[in-house]
């Protein structure tokens, strides 16, 4: 099998899994329609950024489609980016003003009309000869650089605030989700990284370099397609939102600063914190795997703003370790009775209010030091 053919059978693999997950996407029953309808733009767009092989198969030569079909790669990173934001944020809604998002998209097709899409057979086939001179392909790999590190920083920026703004908010599992959309985002900046250098080698010496490197995305291609496929199937409640009106608090504490006088005083955070601990001891509200801050706000009848402050300010601690810690402390107790010793690992961590056996594991040696089978054999 020579490499072409091998290049056209990757190509075809990695298109149908990700019109498969695609269709998953758009037809699974979920109340996050959205975040799903722009994964699967996104999973379209990428398949049309690796059908070269097939679509050169059946196309002679250079085309206005052929070119066209090219500059949908400027669609990818925003419609990424806006994905994200409806993962992150439960109240995201698409609005006519995100479709701004699409002017690079425009321009660099605008760019190539006079010398490409505006010219007969000859004139492109002139053209992509001498690609390596022409500004206007020059011009794009640019723009498409400058998007590609714009709209990745500011990906960044968005999963540290949606994720910090979870842990002060919320205490239960879905920090998972959190941390897998990080690892996405990690794998992609380093596949688009790959792409840089790629298009760097084009426009030099090195262009035997860069068809090689194009292969080895397209195998890489694949792979991620594949585990996207896996999280998809495996993880189909991923995501749950925050509230992007929801405040974190730094801005809270500088907000405070700037007042003459504190909104709260030492002595009432003192009494509200008392009754936030004697809540907890006596209700546990701690059980509950989703229990958010508001929920607890209600109960104590200390408003949100206060008790953010008091908890993840005050204490030092974010609302989810906080809740986290009283999950442990009664996961222990469990540990150390004796007429429970028959309670598996997994009943208990269920039992005090967690989702997964890797985030207890993590709490509970951040608190003990070691893991719970190790705890119960030291009594």
């Amino acid at each position: 099998m020579d490499k072409s053919n091998l290049l056209i059978i990757i190509a075809s693999v990695s298109i149908f899994i990700s019109i498969l997950l695609a269709i998953f996407l758009v037809t699974v029953k979920t109340k996050h329609k959205v975040s799903n309808v722009l994964f699967a733009v996104f999973l379209i767009l990428n398949a049309i950024d690796i059908c070269d092989p097939l679509f050169y198969m059946m196309v002679d030569g250079p085309s206005n489609l052929g070119m066209f079909k090219n500059m949908f790669v400027f669609l990818q990173i925003p419609v990424f980016y806006l994905y994200v934001l409806s993962v992150c944020y439960s109240d995201f809604k698409l609005k006519p003003q995100h479709l701004l998002h699409a002017i690079p998209f425009i321009i660099t097709n605008l760019a190539l009309v006079p010398r490409f899409y505006g010219v007969d057979t000859a004139g492109k086939i002139l053209f992509i000869e001498n690609r390596q001179n022409m500004m206007e392909l020059k011009f794009n790999h640019i723009i498409l650089h400058v998007q590609m590190v714009v709209y990745f920083v500011a990906v960044f920026r968005v999963l540290r605030k949606s994720k910090t703004l979870y842990l002060e908010n919320y205490a239960g599992k879905n920090i998972n989700s959190y941390n897998w959309l990080f690892q996405f985002t990690v794998v992609l900046c380093i596949v688009y990284g790959i792409a840089l250098l790629k298009n760097i080698l084009k426009f030099s010496d090195y262009v035997y370099i860069s068809e090689g490197i194009k292969a080895g995305l397209l195998l890489l291609s694949l792979f991620i397609i594949c585990w996207y496929l896996f999280k998809a199937l495996n993880h189909p409640e991923l995501f749950r939102n925050v509230d992007s009106k929801l405040k974190l608090v730094s801005e809270m504490v500088s907000e405070e600063k700037n007042n003459e006088e504190p909104t709260v005083s030492n002595s009432e955070y003192n009494e509200e914190l008392l009754r936030l601990k004697n809540y907890m001891i006596e209700k546990k509200p701690f059980l509950n795997s989703s229990l958010t801050i508001q929920e607890v706000s209600g109960e104590i009848e200390i408003p949100v703003r206060e008790l953010s402050l008091l908890i993840n300010h005050q204490l030092g601690q974010h609302f989810y370790d906080f809740v986290n810690t009283y999950r442990i402390e009664h996961a222990m107790e469990i540990l150390k009775d004796e007429t429970k010793s028959k309670v598996t690992v997994l009943e208990i961590l269920y039992e005090v209010g967690f989702n997964s056996k890797s985030s207890f594991n993590t709490a509970f040696k951040k608190r003990t030091g070691t893991t719970p089978t190790l705890y119960r054999k030291s009594l």
